[in-house]
């Protein structure tokens, strides 16, 4: 017997290296504390420890290996590790599904070297999700891996936040990961209105999301929420 649908929407955040899942939970929950919004559930993994030699060794927590910082264009990483990292973010996804979690009604997010995860975890998942949104993230896979894509995975709308003076993961390795999604034929949307953004978030860009996923969530009738053009809180 298949398993009860489950009730609203489920985030999956991936934090940035350095830092823990309760970490993004004190960030990201006030934003999502509203009574429409009680049905949005999140989880919020922590990342495994290791040494990082571009950081001196210092051990930290890393879903992949750093090879450099700042990440770039052309940064290449070790590949064998993103894709160890992606197979637990698919555990993870199919976890939720066999819960009764619709597909669409899933969304995986993360900030940096999460987001990083975050898209390369959607490009390689064989099912259409709810959306995928990316802070201050890098695409971690060479373009060879356009062909392993899934014409399924192809149709998850990203939303893709990237500030210009980011010293950490340069603005064009965000722009180059855009283009390449829409290269691939997906909808991305490229958020870029944040001139001074650094490495970082900020109000502006939680609230966009926040709206974001009640806009994706209402489309699959997750929340009756208004559309995104008819209400942006940004007090």
């Amino acid at each position: 017997m298949a398993p009860a649908a489950a009730a609203g929407g489920h985030v999956l955040w991936l934090h940035g290296s350095g830092q823990t899942g309760e970490e993004s939970r004190a960030q990201l929950a006030p934003y999502f504390s509203a009574p429409e919004l009680a049905s949005v559930r999140f989880s919020f993994p922590t990342a495994p420890t290791a040494s990082i030699p571009c950081y001196g060794g210092e051990v930290i927590t890393a879903w992949f290996g750093i090879p450099e910082v700042p990440i770039t264009a052309r940064t290449a990483r070790d590949e064998n590790e993103v894709l160890k990292a992606v197979e637990r973010v698919h555990e993870m996804l199919d976890r939720e599904v066999v819960a009764g979690t619709s597909p669409s009604n899933i969304f995986v997010c993360g900030l940096s070297q999460g987001g990083a995860l975050a898209i390369a975890s959607v490009l390689l998942y064989p099912k259409t999700l709810g959306g995928c949104v990316v802070f201050s993230g890098s695409l971690p896979l060479s373009k060879s891996f356009a062909e392993r894509i899934p014409s399924e995975a192809r149709k998850t709308p990203v939303l893709w936040f990237h500030g210009m003076a980011d010293g950490l993961v340069l603005f064009e390795a965000g722009h180059a990961g855009c283009v390449f999604l829409q290269e691939l034929g997906m909808h991305c949307e490229f958020k870029v209105a944040y001139p001074a953004l650094g490495h970082t978030l900020v109000d502006e860009e939680l609230q966009y999301f926040r709206q974001w996923i009640k806009d994706r969530l209402s489309q699959g009738n997750g929340v009756p929420v208004t559309s995104l053009s008819d209400k942006m809180d940004l007090q």
